[in-house]
């Protein structure tokens, strides 16, 4: 993960929930669609949630599945500080402070979460995170992932970006924290919705699809299928 996206997530920590609600102008379809579409067979699922930040997903996945034990890994220090103070004192709730696209792990979950994220990986690493994601789900698990995706031909890349900075600039944000978000922005990797699906497919996942769209914010969904090894 590139260490100039860590000093970004860094520095704005403090704020980013505050701040998110207007940095995404579909924000309650986005995380609701999201949310919806985890599926987990125990009552007590094992998830873990991928550059959790803050732990908003992670919070939305407890409201649904009030007895989940969760794993929250982020390279950020400062960000995973706010999950704590989020959670407060859980003993369900763990946190990792490492680069989740290199981290040995030794659990498997019931369901992989992310968001926002996924798309600072290089298109190779996404490739082989996606690989690693099926490896740690049991069989019967699911994968999903809000984050962002590129328009089929820099056409849409721009007009994705111009309807962003659009809503942003009318959300109520200071200047200050619309030229910090556009600055972060520019340290995207996005892959179009084709290439993560083939990407999806690739590592051994069944029932994959794009379940939500708007502009450049997209919901991926995945299921592992119950006969996998």
């Amino acid at each position: 993960m590139n260490e100039n996206v860590k000093k970004q997530f860094d520095a704005v920590a403090s704020q980013y929930d505050q701040q998110r609600r207007q940095l995404i102008p579909c924000f309650d379809e986005f995380y609701d669609i999201a949310t919806d579409f985890v599926h987990c067979e125990s009552n007590a699922p094992r998830i873990l949630d991928l550059g959790a930040g803050t732990g908003l997903f992670s919070s939305l996945i407890r409201r649904k599945y009030p007895n989940a034990s969760l794993t929250l890994i982020d390279l950020s220090e400062e960000m995973l500080k706010e999950a704590q103070s989020r959670f407060g004192v859980d003993p369900a709730v763990s946190y990792i402070a490492a680069d989740y696209s290199s981290y040995p792990y030794t659990e498997k979950y019931d369901a992989v979460i992310s968001s926002l994220s996924i798309h600072h990986l290089t298109h190779p690493a996404k490739r082989a995170m996606f690989r690693t994601i099926h490896q740690l789900l049991k069989e019967g698990g699911s994968f999903v992932n809000a984050d962002q995706a590129a328009g089929t031909t820099p056409y849409w890349d721009h007009y994705y970006m111009t309807k962003w900075k659009e809503a942003i600039w009318q959300s109520g944000l200071n200047a200050d924290a619309i030229e910090a978000s556009i600055k972060r922005r520019s340290f995207d990797i996005n892959a179009t919705i084709v290439d993560q699906l083939d990407w999806l497919n690739e590592a051994g996942f069944v029932n994959s699809d794009c379940v939500y769209k708007n502009n450049c914010f997209a919901v991926f969904a995945a299921l592992k299928s119950k006969t996998s090894s």
